[in-house]
């Protein structure tokens, strides 16, 4: 080959092909941010639970019940359908187990003084969440206390109603930020996946001037981003388990409301998204090119 033939040589342009890096990263970083936000929704509900697992009424029990009737008021309290099936959801508390941790909290002895134990035998109840309702709850409050042998149904009405408010707030903002977000992030990886093709416009044109179908030209688009869809998709999944991982190990107690196969599916989605969202996003550009007139083109 001639010096002057290299000079003039001019690089072909592979159909399909475009400044990939510049779009993988553009989608690794969306897609990351929604990976974030979904995390901190996926946190927010763990958090939720538990802070609900711990709403309880005490049943106080009284003075003169026996072993028998302990025994019939835990049964009756455990086939209610507001108390949940697992264990652990009706805890016994003996008036002395409770003299004794109130003497542990406040360093104060009241037995001393008073010369006797006023406490009470009691049952922690835990309350299913569907339960945990205003109403709901006053109406286990009088039922309960209708069990023979009980003496007084006590819950602190005030916290479980801001309880009750604050989650409902926190849960539709973060449903709102993520949804806002993700129709950000669509549009993004829309609009850079289209800039992106803008410089193969003229290739396309020229594969319909030689007779090739438009599922022919469109092929190889299609099969590209979805490639790139999954590697943005892998990177930011990967980012985002580092981040989690380094949170994780900063804030001791954020394991205690981390949820595992809700974070793997969300890390699933990320891939399922980046492909998706790519792929569309690629086949209505190119759909667009492929029905332009060449003055348009220009």
């Amino acid at each position: 080959m001639s010096t002057e033939e290299r000079k003039f040589k001019v690089k072909k342009k592979k159909l399909g092909a475009y400044p990939y890096i510049s779009v993988v990263l553009s989608v690794t970083l969306a897609l990351f941010v929604i990976g974030v936000f979904g995390s901190l929704v996926i946190y927010s509900k763990e958090l939720e639970r538990v802070v609900r697992e711990n709403v309880k009424v005490q049943v106080y029990l009284k003075s003169q019940v026996t072993n028998v009737q302990k025994t019939q008021i835990e049964k009756g309290l455990a086939s209610k359908p507001f108390v949940p099936k697992d264990k652990g959801s009706i805890q016994f508390i003996s008036k002395d187990e409770a003299a004794k941790q109130f003497i542990e909290d406040t360093g104060e002895d009241f037995k001393k003084f008073l010369g006797e134990n006023p406490l009470r035998d009691a049952y922690l109840v835990r309350i299913q969440e569907g339960f945990h309702d205003t109403e709901s709850l006053k109406k286990i409050k009088a039922e309960v206390e209708q069990i023979n042998g009980v003496f007084q149904v006590h819950y602190v009405e005030n916290v479980i109603d801001s309880i009750n408010k604050n989650v409902t707030k926190i849960g539709l903002i973060l449903m709102g930020l993520v949804s806002l977000l993700l129709l950000v992030v669509v549009l993004l990886i829309n609009n850079t996946l289209r800039l992106a093709l803008f410089s193969q416009r003229f290739l396309i044109r020229s594969m319909q001037l030689v007779g090739a179908r438009s599922w022919f030209i469109q092929r190889p688009f299609l099969y590209r981003a979805g490639l790139h869809g999954l590697i943005a998709g892998v990177i930011a999944s990967t980012l985002l388990v580092l981040l989690l991982s380094f949170a994780t190990k900063r804030v001791e107690d954020l394991e205690l409301i981390q949820n595992n196969n809700r974070l793997m599916l969300l890390l699933g989605s990320l891939l399922l998204v980046g492909m998706v969202v790519a792929t569309l996003s690629t086949y209505r550009a190119v759909s667009k090119y492929l029905k332009l007139s060449l003055d348009e083109l220009y």
